[in-house]
């Protein structure tokens, strides 16, 4: 009596078509959460601007003119970001904004900015989209 050993070829198949589905899934996900990173690690190479402009605010008691006066290198800063733009919008309100660079080719040349709000407590944070995909934020930055 000979027994058969193995698998046969729909089971095979059946397995390969499981890893295909899941791949499908896998891979886009995954580009984009090393989109989001790259793009966090953007915010974290905003860190110098956002203290200057704080700082400034706490001791002049108004959001700088622009970005001299600020002291913000307007530059390329770390590997992501192609360039930094700094607008006064009132004397309470400033943003930064930030060009991205080098994450994909979804998210180069879009941008997102910091917006500063003064107040007697100091300065708070919140960042938000100019142009870039939301899906690319980092989870603190998304609306929804």
């Amino acid at each position: 009596m000979n027994a058969q050993k193995g698998f046969t070829l729909i089971e095979l198949m059946i397995v390969v078509a499981i890893i295909g589905i899941l791949a499908a899934i896998a891979i886009p996900a995954y580009t984009d959460y090393t989109a989001r990173a790259k793009i966090t690690e953007a915010v974290g190479a905003l860190a110098s601007a956002k203290t200057s402009v704080s700082e400034y605010y706490t001791s002049m008691g108004e959001m700088p003119a622009d970005a001299a006066a600020a002291g913000i290198n307007t530059a390329p800063a770390g590997s992501y970001v192609a360039g930094i733009t700094y607008n006064q919008t009132s004397g309470t309100v400033s943003e930064i904004i930030a060009e991205i660079q080098n994450v994909n080719g979804t998210a180069n040349g879009k941008k997102f900015q910091l917006t500063g709000t003064g107040s007697d407590a100091g300065v708070t944070w919140a960042c938000s989209t100019v142009d870039l995909d939301q899906k690319y934020l980092p989870a603190n930055c998304r609306s929804t």
